[in-house]
């Protein structure tokens, strides 16, 4: 463990493991670094890998407000140049931080898994409203079932009528992950809420330089492809990949399948930059 100084004068908490080239994980919203430990120790023997709580969770400092994404981008920058990586994955709505940080950090390689960038509307965000209006008035429960049927509408808990998801979630929330998943739920609506009001198209994004490897699970939510293929068209030097048996946990459940095409993705020569499309 070792404590880097952000621009703003806080202390980021740095949790590095493994030897080889630096790889930085920008994590997803509602959780904590906690839940990537399996992913670090499985890079481990290939790489080191940095691990830090975003702003507002765990060991991290409290966040400013009003929140933007742009105290989380200048936190990776500070890791970046502390650590001298210029490997990233970002995972969920860190997939979006790590690749607005792209059009203007030194990072060379990038993988997303799930990233939440919102295409001409292709990321859903109707549930978000209601999920807010739940948790203003302390219901918490509600809230969460919202949401998670919201991002998951593959999910056959997604179809169950909501006393049942309430039922459900009630007692999911007394489990250890639920009660940090719980405690962190307003972060993760304020950043759904930044997420639909950064849609575009895909051109915004066409200047990102960096490889760039979009990734998602087969059996994870649907929309994840057609926004990967998407930025993949406008991207100079993007591909896409599915991974099989795999959910939106499967960069924390760190199974092979994932973990080795991370591994080669980073691991083989950097290809010459494209100036455009053929």
């Amino acid at each position: 463990m070792e404590r880097i100084t952000a621009r703003d004068g806080a202390s980021i908490v740095l949790h590095s493991t493994g030897t080889g080239p630096g790889v930085v994980v920008v994590h997803g919203g509602g959780v904590t670094i906690d839940v990537y430990r399996r992913l670090a120790t499985a890079l481990a023997d290939r790489f080191t890998v940095h691990l830090y709580n975003r702003r507002g969770r765990g060991d991290a400092p409290a966040r400013s407000e009003p929140y933007t994404f742009e105290q989380d981008i200048d936190d990776l920058a500070v890791v970046l140049e502390h650590t001298g990586s210029g490997n990233v994955i970002g995972h969920s709505s860190g997939g979006f931080i790590a690749l607005q940080a792209a059009l203007r950090l030194p990072i060379h390689r990038l993988a997303l898994y799930d990233a939440a960038v919102s295409i001409d509307g292709g990321f859903p965000a109707a549930w978000l409203d209601a999920a807010q209006e739940a948790l203003r008035v302390g219901d918490t429960a509600r809230s969460f079932a919202i949401t998670a049927a919201g991002i998951n509408p593959q999910m056959a808990a997604a179809k169950l009528p909501l006393g049942v998801r309430l039922v459900i979630i009630r007692a999911f929330l007394r489990t250890p992950i639920g009660r940090m998943m719980g405690d962190l739920l307003p972060m993760t609506l304020d950043e759904s809420a930044l997420i639909r009001a950064n849609d575009g198209p895909a051109s915004r994004w066409e200047g990102v330089t960096a490889e760039v490897l979009l990734t998602c699970g087969a059996d994870g939510p649907p929309y994840y492809v057609d926004l990967n293929e998407a930025l993949a068209r406008t991207l100079p030097r993007a591909r896409t990949l599915v991974i099989p048996r795999s959910g939106h946990d499967a960069v924390n459940r760190a199974h092979p399948r994932l973990v080795d095409p991370l591994a080669t993705f980073f691991g083989a020569p950097v290809t010459p930059e494209r100036t455009g499309h053929p």
